[in-house]
């Protein structure tokens, strides 16, 4: 498949009624907005577009409502936030289906600067002993504060107690303002290294996907009118290609590195198909350099000179 490459999302807007966008990578890098995304969201919501943010952030739905609205992404500019830490948390709720049935009330957390946000407000009971408890939740990561090694011990006597263990944000990696660190992925194949059983909450896993295109069908809007947009070629566009949705990558986000230096399209073209062949030979069907609405306006120093002309 041949990616075309775009100068922003009006580019491809005219052809989508649904857009599921990523979080983190692509919206913020966990403490500011990315340039340009606020007008871009303004710009999809003023034609109509049912925007979906999907991230594998291990806190609820309404935590990171609260948390984009603090950077200034207000519930105007979206439809719909889904969470696999939604996901996790209502299924804990329930305990009546698949991964989440006959789980117990005992729950071993790690998590993100000690978040429990997961399981606040419902029955589940944390210990702070691994000894103690029926089940392990990895909804987090102290990166780089902590790193793999302080986990370990944990993650052994979770294994000789062959507790399950749910991974309400899969990826392997986060990006923040200081760049990418470990993400509650790495934990979790730690975990499995060990012998763990774990189960997967989020992307690329299809169930989240599932849970999106459900809604979006709500609205009669049906997968061959969707795109997903995101960072992570393992997460939103692995996924997004197994939920038969066209796909857009964010170049700047976790990918970044593998782009750096470009100086034309063929070489550009290159870097993508590099990238391309680590997974599987899978290809975006767009790619833009970041979220933005088009070509940004030239300065007054530019448009001066161009009225010259």
């Amino acid at each position: 498949m041949t990616t075309k490459f775009c100068q922003g999302i009006s580019d491809i807007s005219d052809s989508y009624s649904g857009f599921i966008i990523d979080q983190w990578g692509v919206l913020h890098d966990g403490e500011k907005v990315f340039d340009g995304v606020v007008e871009c969201l303004k710009e999809l919501k003023s034609r109509n577009k049912f925007i979906i943010i999907l991230s594998n952030s291990g806190k609820t739905a309404d935590a990171n409502k609260e948390r984009l609205k603090k950077m200034g992404i207000g519930p105007s500019l979206y439809d719909v936030i889904m969470t696999s830490g939604e996901m996790t948390f209502q299924g804990l709720k329930a305990q009546d289906d698949g991964v989440f049935k006959n789980l117990g009330k005992k729950c071993y957390l790690i998590s993100r600067g000690g978040d429990t946000s997961i399981v606040d407000g419902i029955d589940i009971q944390l210990v702070e002993d691994i000894n103690d408890a029926e089940f392990l939740i990895i909804s987090g990561s102290d990166a780089p504060e902590k790193t793999i090694g302080d986990y370990e011990p944990v993650l052994r006597k979770a294994a000789q107690k062959r507790l399950k263990a749910l991974c309400a944000n899969p990826d392997s990696q986060a990006i923040t303002a200081m760049g990418a660190v470990m993400g509650p992925g790495t934990i979790a194949q730690r975990y499995k290294d060990f012998g763990g059983v774990v189960h997967y909450i989020g992307k690329p896993h299809q169930p989240i996907f599932q849970h999106c295109l459900k809604i979006l069908q709500q609205k009669d809007i049906f997968p061959g009118q969707t795109v997903m947009i995101g960072d992570s070629m393992a997460h939103d566009i692995a996924g997004g290609a197994m939920a038969n949705i066209d796909t857009c990558l964010v170049k700047i986000g976790l990918h970044n590195a593998a782009f750096k230096n470009i100086k034309d399209r063929a070489e550009l073209t290159k870097a993508l198909n590099l990238l391309a062949g680590r997974f599987n030979n899978l290809h975006p069907n767009y790619m833009v350099n970041k979220l933005v609405w088009g070509n940004p306006l030239p300065d007054r120093k530019h448009r001066k000179r161009a009225a010259r002309r």
